[in-house]
C-alpha cells in the first residue's frame, strides 16, 4: 500500500497521463509530487489498447513516486463522463439492531437494497449520492448513523457507466503494477475542487477542456445532476492546424502551444512564424491570426454544441455560471471565446497549489482532494460500491443486476475498435424532451412542509 497519509490520483487522459501526490493529514492537503507521460492507447476518452495505456501510467506515476521518493501502489483513478446514466433510486431495510440504533452495516444495507432497484443493462454503478435519509418517516437526515429507529430509508442518485469502460480502466491499472484505491466520476471530484459552496448549493456549469473531448457538467445542490460529452478537444484543434497547414501533427501541436489562440482579436496578422509544409522546399509562413481563425473554427464548433445540450435541459441560467478547466482551458483566448457562446459569467479555473498551476493536472488533484476529504458516510458508501465493482470482474460479468429494460435508456453504439461511443445522430428521438423533464426534478427544491 501507498505511504499512509499520500493520496495519488492518476487522470488517464487521451493525450495525457497525469499523477498528483498529496500527503493528506490533520485536515491538512499538500501536493507532494506530479508526474505525467503522454497518454497512449486511448480514442475519445475511452481505452482502446491496454497494454499501451498500463505503459503510459507506469511511467507517470513511476516518475511521480521518484520525485515523492516513495513507493506507489495505490492510485485514486478517474471516470470520464462517456455515456454515463443518472438514475434516482430508493431503499428501505429494517434496523437489525436489538436496540435500534442505526449503525454502518444498516447505512450498507440500505445502500445495497437501493442499488438493487436499479434497472441496468452492461452498467456498472460507479457512485451514489444520497440526497437524504429517512429515519421512521422523519425525513432531511444527511447521516443516520447513531440514531435510533426501526426503518431506514434513502433516497439518491446512482450513477452508471457502462461496464466495458470500468472493467477496461481497471485492467490497465492492474496491468500497470497498481490497486485502485477508489474510482471517482470526474465531474464528481471536479465539482468541490473548483467551485465554492455556494455555486454548488445554487447551481454552476462546469466545462472541462480534454485532448480527446470535453465534457459540460450541471451542478446543482451540491449534485452532479447533467453530463454530456462532446467528442472533441485538443486533439481535433491540432489535426485542424496539420490539415490546413499542410504540415506534421507534431509540428502543428508545437505551433499550437507556442503561437496558437482560441480568439482571432487577440491574435495578429503581423506577427509571423514560418512551418514545413509538405511539397514545398522552403519554410511556409503563416500569421498568427491565420492560425487563431484555424483554431477558433474547432472551439466554435465544440462550445455550439454544447451550449445546444445546455440549452435544450434549461441549465444556462443558473447563477454560478460557466467555470472552465482541463489542459485546454489554458489555451490563449479560450476564456473570450467562450464568453461569445455563453456570456460574461465565465471563468477559467486552474488549480493555486505552488508549482501545479495549470489547468492540466485538475482532474488528477481533484481525484486526490476527493478522495481526501470524503465524510464517513461518502466512504462507506464508497466501499460497497468498490466492492460490488471488485465482486463483478472476478465474476467476469457486465454486470450482476438484473434487465429490466424501460426504454428509458439513450442507444449506445456498438464496440469497435475505436471502442464504446455514441454517435449524437443515433439517439432516441425526444430525448432531449426527457431529459429537460428529469432536470426539472431534480433541480426541484424539496418542499419543507413534506
Amino acid at each position: 500500500m501507498t505511504q499512509d497519509g499520500v493520496i495519488v490520483g492518476l487522470d488517464i487522459g487521451t493525450t495525457m497521463v497525469k499523477v498528483v501526490v498529496a500527503q493528506s493529514e490533520n485536515g491538512r492537503f499538500n501536493v507532494i509530487a506530479t508526474g505525467s507521460a503522454p497518454g497512449a492507447g486511448l480514442r475519445r476518452g475511452v481505452i482502446v489498447d491496454i497494454n499501451q495505456t498500463a505503459e503510459a501510467i507506469s511511467q507517470a506515476v513511476s516518475q511521480a513516486a521518484a520525485k515523492a521518493n516513495i513507493e506507489i501502489n495505490e492510485v485514486v483513478v478517474g471516470l470520464p463522463a462517456n455515456h454515463v446514466d443518472i438514475q434516482t433510486v430508493t431503499g428501505l431495510v429494517s434496523i437489525e439492531n436489538q436496540n435500534k440504533q442505526i449503525t454502518n452495516q444498516d447505512v450498507v444495507n440500505v445502500t445495497h437494497q437501493a442499488l438493487d432497484s436499479l434497472s441496468v443493462q452492461d452498467q456498472t454503478v460507479v457512485e451514489f449520492l444520497p440526497n437524504e435519509f429517512i429515519v421512521d418517516g422523519f425525513d432531511g437526515i444527511k447521516d443516520p448513523t447513531d440514531m435510533i429507529g426501526v426503518r431506514l430509508e434513502v433516497q439518491g442518485l446512482a450513477y452508471l457507466a457502462p461496464s466495458k469502460i470500468v472493467d477496461t480502466m481497471k485492467t490497465a491499472v492492474k496491468k500497470a503494477g497498481l490497486q485502485m484505491q477508489s474510482l471517482v466520476l470526474a465531474p464528481i471530484a471536479l465539482a468541490p475542487a473548483f467551485l465554492n459552496d455556494a455555486e454548488q448549493d445554487f447551481g454552476a456549469i462546469l466545462i472541462d477542456l480534454a485532448g480527446g473531448q470535453s465534457t459540460a457538467s450541471v451542478v446543482h445542490d451540491h449534485k452532479v445532476k447533467y453530463m454530456t460529452v462532446d467528442y472533441e478537444g485538443g486533439i481535433q484543434v491540432t489535426k485542424d492546424i496539420s490539415t490546413v497547414l499542410g504540415i506534421s501533427v507534431d509540428e502543428a501541436e508545437s505551433i499550437k502551444k507556442k503561437y496558437g489562440s482560441a480568439d482571432p482579436y487577440q491574435a495578429s496578422a503581423k506577427q509571423q512564424f514560418y512551418v514545413n509544409a509538405v511539397g514545398l522546399t522552403e519554410k511556409k509562413p503563416v500569421d498568427e491570426q491565420y492560425l487563431s481563425e484555424i483554431m477558433a473554427a474547432r472551439y466554435d464548433q465544440i462550445f455550439d454544441r454544447l451550449d445546444q445540450q445546455l440549452q435544450a435541459i434549461g441549465a444556462e441560467e443558473l447563477p454560478g455560471g460557466f467555470l472552465i478547466t482541463g489542459g485546454n482551458a489554458a489555451t490563449p483566448g479560450v476564456l473570450a471565446k467562450a464568453q461569445e457562446h455563453f456570456g460574461s459569467n465565465v471563468q477559467v479555473a486552474q488549480p493555486t497549489q505552488i508549482g501545479l498551476r495549470h489547468p492540466s493536472f485538475a482532474r488528477a488533484l481533484a481525484y486526490a482532494s476527493h478522495q481526501a476529504f470524503q465524510s464517513n458516510l461518502a466512504l462507506e458508501i464508497k466501499a460497497v460500491l468498490m466492492g460490488q465493482q471488485l465482486e463483478e470482474v472476478a465474476k467476469d460479468q457486465a454486470s450482476h443486476y438484473h434487465l429490466v429494460d424501460t426504454g428509458e435508456t439513450d442507444v449506445i453504439g456498438a464496440q469497435g475498435e475505436e471502442g464504446v461511443y455514441l454517435d449524437p445522430a443515433e439517439k432516441k428521438s425526444g430525448v432531449f424532451s426527457r431529459v429537460k423533464s428529469t432536470l426539472a426534478s431534480l433541480f426541484a427544491e424539496p418542499d419543507d412542509n413534506e
